[in-house]
């Protein structure tokens, strides 16, 4: 008698997380997230929900979540105090299982500490998680701070590491004068919110624009601005750098070309996971506790620069030696690289284990 194939259970996901798709950071990680749930759970129906539907409870939209197989929150920094406090009466009425994945906890320099309300929630919702996947160790230690156990805590890195990576259309990397054999040096201001940037701007544009001028008059290098958010078309101009390529594309298109340039320095933290993602060290202006994060998960504290360093030239002497041992970090970040893909491989199954 023929053995009539099993059929695969068609999960319903519902995915929470930041969604603006004008930053390309928080839509790299959604994308990166979504990604990787379909290959754990081919033909899943994913439903997307805003993370501001933690913060007031909504019948409604607990009838909605509770219609999933699963949640999934994140990646992303979740916990940020912007989006705080959760309601924990909305964490309370979600009857399904709810996975953290690979988010964050934000903290920006000169930004005052969280209410007591905001911390208590956050510890809430992951008391409830059935499995709790944190992008660095400083989210780690936020969350045993306020209770959580360390042994329920799983470290797995930013889903965006593992963001497919596209090739642009020939006319876009023609425009782009890409490939050459010029070394290519790309920078990135985090202008798109952060309250901070007033106080150092003048140290960082002038940081910015010192180390672009040594590459540029010491090795003929060509600098690209790696856009992130709509926002930065404000700020740099201001850097005065000549022959600025503006690169400006698709998540997965724009990692594809961190991939082609030599060394990147960057604000904004998704410029570093995405280069780091595609084998290309950059060097991280740190405005927030994240920075120092990511750069301590992948090994290297080295790769952050403090605002405070600015203006004794710090931000060029370290491109130098970063430049210097650009083929050494390759070598490393791959290693690395495949560490975080087989953490996120192993909490996809956990997840799958425990439904």
């Amino acid at each position: 008698m023929k053995k009539v194939a099993a059929k695969t259970k068609r999960y319903r996901i519902a995915h929470i997380h930041v969604w603006d798709k004008n930053n390309k950071g928080d839509y790299a990680i959604v994308l990166a997230v979504q990604e990787l749930l379909l290959k754990k759970f081919p033909g899943a129906v994913i439903n997307n929900f805003p993370v501001e539907v933690l913060k007031n409870y909504n019948q409604a939209q607990v009838a909605k979540l509770n219609q999933a197989d699963f949640i999934v929150i994140g990646g992303g920094g979740i916990f940020y105090s912007y989006f705080l406090p959760f309601s924990q009466e909305m964490t309370a009425a979600i009857k399904k299982p709810i996975f953290l994945f690979g988010l964050g906890y934000i903290k920006e320099v000169d930004a005052p500490l969280w209410s007591s309300d905001k911390t208590a929630s956050v510890i809430a919702l992951a008391s409830k998680a059935a499995g709790v996947g944190v992008r660095d160790l400083n989210t780690k230690r936020f969350l045993t701070a306020g209770g959580i156990k360390p042994a329920a805590i799983k470290i797995i890195g930013d889903p965006a590491v593992l963001l497919s990576e596209n090739k642009p259309a020939a006319a876009v990397m023609k425009k782009m004068e890409l490939p050459n054999r010029k070394l290519k040096i790309g920078l990135n201001l985090n202008y798109s919110g952060w309250l901070g940037f007033g106080k150092w701007r003048e140290d960082i544009l002038r940081a910015y624009r010192e180390t672009a001028e040594y590459f540029q008059q010491e090795l003929s290098a060509e600098i690209y601005y790696l856009k992130h958010h709509p926002g930065e078309e404000n700020i740099y101009p201001e850097l005065k750098i000549k022959n600025l390529k503006i690169v400006d594309l698709k998540p997965g298109e724009q990692k594809y070309i961190y991939g082609k340039l030599d060394l990147i320095i960057g604000m904004m933290l998704h410029v570093g996971v995405m280069s780091f993602g595609a084998l290309t060290p950059e060097i991280s202006v740190a405005y927030d506790i994240r920075n120092y994060g990511f750069a301590e998960f992948i090994g290297h504290p080295e790769l952050v620069v403090d605002l405070n360093k600015l203006k004794s030239g710090e931000l060029r002497k370290r491109a130098q030696i970063v430049f210097k041992k650009r083929k050494s970090y390759q070598s490393k970040f791959r290693q690395r690289r495949q560490k975080i893909s087989d953490n996120f491989n192993g909490y996809l199954k956990f997840i799958k284990n425990n439904l």
